[in-house]
């Protein structure tokens, strides 16, 4: 069955727009030129490393231009395993003090392209998608709907942003075999979750880290960001329902386009009977599958928190904590469970290994090189001069206005700082206090700050959740964008709306 044709891959009519990997080189490349112009500067901190606010200076880097060549050539590295040290802050491959990189990610999304391969080489994954696109032929919209709405409720309650890399191998060819594009994949996943994340309401990784160093509780402003969430989580959802049902009536119209093979897979467009049934592996290999993406689920949720609203409850005994290293091996220990109930046999069970960790060999690089990215910051000290010139920006403006500053002033400081925990940890100690100034509440610029933090982290490609995720989905990022440019003026606008009415409030 024939599909529209992918314009990205007609490079002799006109300009192809470089790959994720040549976008994260360019963007590293220009930070470190930046670098150079911005001064260098520091805050004094409180016995938690927390900056006070008031204690802005000047302060040489202590980089000559060798050095900072030497951090541009070891940024993928610092972007891997590099180690932030204890007393002077610097990132490098042989410091001591605790890791900076994205070790941990990057070998999780390895882990989780050697189990997804392994699952797909057993037949069952095939079969069950086909099976269900037959059962869903007419019902897409609320699968899109189930998906988008659980992701973006784990989003809100503990952050599920990363994580949701180890879904493109299972939701990618369900919507292909509905008859969507790559592009709904893409936004069912990254927006669904993204969207929560941005209306946090108990999520111990940014409200917890944010109230906490702003001095409040994790439940003060929790209505506001719950109607946030609700609002903003069902314009998320029924844009990218509005653009799945364009594509399914009309594929000419798909912002993706699609790759060979893409159409062939809308079994829910053809003329072909049911699917033939699960045999009895695939049902154990399928629910397998299942079980594993479950306990994952439940392995990283900080339950104490999310069900007290305590951000510093105690964990209670039966609650994992579990981050990306044990995730990684879990689905290291899934893939060789899948191989052993298949019956596969050792050379064609390490042969498929192998090509699942190839394949996503190329995501994994793109979260190594924004983490290094971040990295070049760092080390040439000029992320506390950024927030400097946020302090003097905010000071005496009316209560309205200001919070509507703050999720402003915030937005070029998340593309700096992808981690809602490292963003918080750095900004709220200066924000919040301005609060008190201007006569709003504390809660508001908590809420003003995960909302900037969150919007950014919707398409900046200084993250891993975007880059590694249109990778992962083989969507080019010029497309991603122009897919998601009209909601991101549209949540802008919203957010705006919201705490505005937050601070008059107060």
């Amino acid at each position: 069955m024939g599909g529209a044709e992918d314009p990205s891959r007609n490079g002799s009519r006109g300009f192809t727009f470089p790959s994720a990997l040549t976008v994260l080189a360019l963007v590293t490349l220009l930070v470190w030129v930046l670098a150079f112009f911005i001064p260098s500067g520091s805050y004094e901190r409180d016995a938690d490393g927390a900056p006070q606010q008031g204690t802005y200076h000047r302060v040489p880097s202590g980089l000559g231009f060798l050095d900072r060549l030497t951090d541009l050539f070891l940024s993928p590295v610092n972007g891997l395993y590099g180690i932030q040290d204890t007393e002077t802050g610097q990132v490098a491959p042989d410091a001591v003090g605790e890791l900076y990189g994205a070790a941990g990610v990057f070998w999780f999304v390895l882990a989780i392209g050697a189990f997804i391969t392994v699952v797909f080489a057993t037949g069952a994954m095939d079969r069950g998608i086909g099976r269900l696109a037959h059962r869903l032929r007419e019902r897409g919209t609320l699968l899109i709907v189930g998906v988008m709405l659980l992701f973006s409720l784990l989003g809100t309650v503990e952050g599920f942003a990363e994580e949701t890399l180890g879904f493109y191998g299972l939701v990618v060819p369900l919507m292909l075999a509905l008859g969507y594009d790559r592009m709904v994949a893409t936004g069912t996943i990254i927006l669904g979750a993204g969207i929560g994340v941005l209306c946090s309401t108990v999520n111990p990784f940014a409200t917890g880290v944010a109230s906490s160093a702003a001095d409040i509780s994790l439940g003060d402003g929790i209505s506001l960001r719950a109607l946030m969430w609700v609002v903003l989580t069902t314009v998320t959802i029924a844009y990218v329902v509005r653009y799945a049902r364009r594509v399914r009536a009309r594929p000419e119209r798909s912002l993706s386009g699609f790759l060979p093979g893409d159409r062939d897979q809308a079994t829910v467009r053809s003329d072909a009977g049911e699917p033939p049934p699960l045999t009895g592996t695939h049902k154990v290999v399928l629910v397998t599958v299942v079980l594993v993406f479950a306990f994952m689920i439940f392995s990283v949720i900080p339950w104490a928190s999310a069900l007290t609203g305590d951000a510093d409850a105690a964990p209670y005994g039966w609650e994992l904590g579990w981050s990306f290293p044990q995730l990684a091996a879990l689905f290291l220990c899934a893939a060789i469970l899948v191989g052993l109930v298949t019956r596969m046999g050792e050379q064609r069970f390490t042969a498929t290994f192998v090509e699942g960790v190839g394949d996503f060999v190329s995501p994994a690089l793109v979260i190594v090189l924004a983490r290094g990215v971040t990295t070049l910051m760092n080390n040439a000290k000029v992320t506390d001069t950024v927030l400097h010139s946020i302090e003097g920006a905010v000071t005496g403006v009316p209560s309205a206005l200001f919070s509507i500053m703050i999720f402003v002033v915030n937005l070029p400081l998340a593309f700096l700082i992808p981690s809602t925990s490292g963003h918080a940890t750095l900004a709220m100690p200066i924000l919040a206090p301005l609060a008190d100034f201007a006569g709003v509440s504390r809660a508001v610029v908590v809420t003003a700050w995960q909302a900037a933090s969150g919007w950014m982290n919707l398409w900046v490609p200084t993250t891993a959740v975007i880059m590694g995720g249109i990778s992962l989905a083989r969507v080019g990022y010029d497309r991603y964008l122009r897919f998601a440019a009209p909601l991101l003026g549209i949540l802008a606008l919203l957010i705006a709306g919201f705490v505005a009415l937050g601070a008059v409030w107060t």
